[in-house]
């Protein structure tokens, strides 16, 4: 990525590494909108949104990687969502940032609704994208959401045991995150984000985060006994082509944000799970709509 990549040290489970990307220098005049990618992709998803002068010029553009996801690593072997959500909070932290928007790509909008019930005076609103509320219930599966426990159970099951240092992730579990989340991609993305996940799932220890991050997109709880509590606006964009959890879910749970000051859904028709990718400019306009309104 042509941008400013950095780590930060925080205190979270034992001293963790926190993933960074800026897209441009630091400007404290503007609004930060802070990015959190989806499962198993790294700060590399927001391409699109780095490389879009408009946004870049309405708001500071963060990238932080959740735990288990590019460069940000713990100390603890063991993590949650909630985890990245307080991570990414020691991180605005030790960067001097004390306020902030937030943007989420599916895992990525549960972890940032996750921010705004931990730090209602910091997360300023929140931009969710292709996401779920919920765990990976009966009733979503109704709703039309895909079977994330049938998806992710052989997963767990194949990355169970230690392997060598010669070890890299599998061509196919990374085809098969893509044509769930984006319909397939092209030969020249694909090779890029080969690279990308060989990098970053490589060894013994990157089976054990791949397994994790798996297991917490299994196993993870739900939200909607907290959502009444987030008291920040909130804008969810859901693409009516996303495979993975529906827009008719999606409808029941917006809802369910009783005292955001406005909780709105939209619907990018064609749009992908990994919506950011699918459909950048009608994102990224959104975006700076929002962080113009709210700001």
């Amino acid at each position: 990525m042509s941008n400013i990549e950095r780590t930060v040290e925080i205190p979270h489970l034992g001293g963790s590494t926190v993933g960074c990307a800026f897209a441009r220098p630091y400007d404290p005049a503007l609004p930060t909108l802070v990015l959190i990618n989806s499962y198993t992709t790294s700060a590399e998803l927001y391409r699109p949104q780095f490389a879009d002068p408009a946004l870049g010029s309405a708001a500071n553009l963060l990238a932080l990687e959740p735990y288990g996801h590019g460069r940000t690593r713990a100390s603890y072997q063991h993590f949650t969502y909630w985890d990245s959500a307080v991570a990414n909070l020691q991180a605005l932290e030790a960067l001097g940032i004390h306020e902030a928007f937030v943007l989420g790509t599916s895992q990525g909008g549960w972890v940032a609704v996750r921010m705004a019930l931990l730090a209602p005076d910091v997360v300023k609103g929140v931009i969710a994208l292709g996401t779920s509320m919920d765990f990976e219930s009966p009733r979503s599966r109704d709703l039309g959401c895909w079977d994330g426990i049938g998806f992710n159970t052989p997963i767990v099951d194949a990355f169970a045991d230690p392997v060598g240092d010669d070890w890299v992730v599998p061509d196919q579990f990374v085809d098969d995150v893509f044509d769930a989340a984006l319909g397939g991609i092209s030969g020249e993305e694909r090779e890029f984000w080969l690279a990308v996940y060989r990098a970053n799932y490589a060894g013994d220890a990157g089976r054990h985060r791949l397994r994790l991050s798996t297991v917490n997109l299994r196993d993870r709880d739900g939200l909607h006994g907290r959502l009444d509590e987030v008291r920040c606006p909130v804008l969810w964009l859901h693409g009516t082509a996303d495979q993975v959890y529906s827009v008719a879910n999606a409808e029941e749970e917006i809802r369910m944000f009783t005292r955001a000051p406005e909780a709105r859904l939209e619907t990018i028709e064609g749009g992908q799970h990994f919506l950011s990718a699918s459909n950048p400019a009608e994102v990224d306009s959104a975006a700076i709509e929002f962080v113009k309104r709210w700001g």
